[in-house]
Parts: structure tokens; sequence; C-alpha cells
């Protein structure tokens, strides 16, 4: 949307700039709704999982801890208002092999945003209450809204302006330039930490 608002104004240059950014935004989009929402057909194992919330640098993510021999394998998922009430432990059903797995637990898909891995996240790991939490239901609401997950997202859109004003340095441009690098640089910041499976909780 913010490329299509200024692909109205825009010369050759910042045209052709602002096609390859949408193609590549929808392109990922794509690809990550296909791998994520695929993963599951085959039969799945029970399995002890634990939900573990990530906060590392600016990134705050979910990870699904699967238990099991040799090690941990850590599942990456979407948030989910369902993940603020997951008890730590709980019994779900892994779904799929390799690198993509999804979790299923009472007949909820959590979907991967990422690939499984068999290392721990880095930064810090907070884990589920093992007991319901009695403000769960209100704490997973307010994590839901967009206002807050755009919040979260934003933060991602500080180096927003120093894409723009190098856009200008090497295209050219000025002021109006500047201003649509600037916006469409913040507008892909934001996806980008949403497609990666942003956690607001």
């Amino acid at each position: 949307m913010v490329c299509g608002a200024f692909a109205v104004v825009a010369d050759a240059d910042q045209l052709s700039a602002l096609v390859v950014v949408a193609a590549t935004v929808l392109g990922v989009t794509g690809y990550t709704w296909f791998a994520a929402t695929r993963s599951g057909s085959e039969p799945g194992r029970p399995a002890t999982v634990h939900r573990v919330r990530q906060q590392h640098r600016l990134t705050s993510r979910s990870w699904i801890e699967v238990r099991q021999e040799p090690g941990s394998l850590w599942i990456p998922v979407f948030f989910d208002p369902v993940l603020v009430t997951l008890p730590t432990p709980t019994a779900a059903t892994v779904h799929g092999a390799g690198r993509r797995r999804v979790v299923v637990w009472e007949g909820r898909r959590l979907l991967p945003s990422g690939r499984a891995r068999r290392s721990e996240p880095a930064g810090r790991l907070i884990d589920n209450p093992s007991r319901p939490d009695p403000d769960g239901p209100v704490r997973a609401r307010v994590a839901a809204r967009p206002a807050r997950r755009i919040v979260l997202d934003a933060q991602f859109a500080v180096a927003a302006p120093f894409v723009g004003a190098l856009w200008v340095y090497v295209a050219g441009g000025g002021v109006p330039a500047f201003a649509g690098a600037t916006c469409v640089a913040a507008a892909v910041a934001v996806w980008l930490a949403a497609v990666r499976g942003s956690d607001p909780s």
C-alpha cells in the first residue's frame, strides 16, 4: 500500500525500486504463509512442550520447546493469543519433519514463523507459568490488539531515515525522494518484524 501511494509520483528509478520492494515483500509473505500452512499434514506424535518468550535486543518472539531425545527442538511460532495462557509444560502434538514443524495444542495450530532448530535461541528466555494465570485471557486480548503490534514492530523503523538519506545520496531527488524512501523503509521494517513472528505479549 505504501509502495502504491508513492508510485503515483515516482520517477523511473524510484518506480523500479518500488516495484522491486513490493515484489520482494509479496514474494516473501507468500512463501512464509505457504511454508507455515503446508506444514503439519503428516500424522502427529504426542510430545511435551514448553512455550518460551525470547527477548534479544529489539526482538521479541515466541518459541515452542519440544523436549525429546537427544535434545530439545526449538520451533519459532507466530504470535497467537492462546500462547499467553498455554501452561508449561503441557501435552501437544507435533506434526511434520525436518526443519518445518507444526505444534497443535487442544486443536489449535501454532504456525511456525521459521525453521526449527536444535540450539537454544539467543537472549533472555522466559517460560510460561506452570499453572494457568488468572489474568491470562485479559493479557492475551491486550497483546492481540493491532495498535500494540504496530508499536512493537515500529521500533525497527528507527533506521528508515538513514535509508532515505542513502537513497537521496545515491539517486538524488531531494526532500520528496527522502520522504518517500523513508516511509517505504519504515513500512518494510515493520513488515519484516511481523513476518519473522514478533511477540507483543
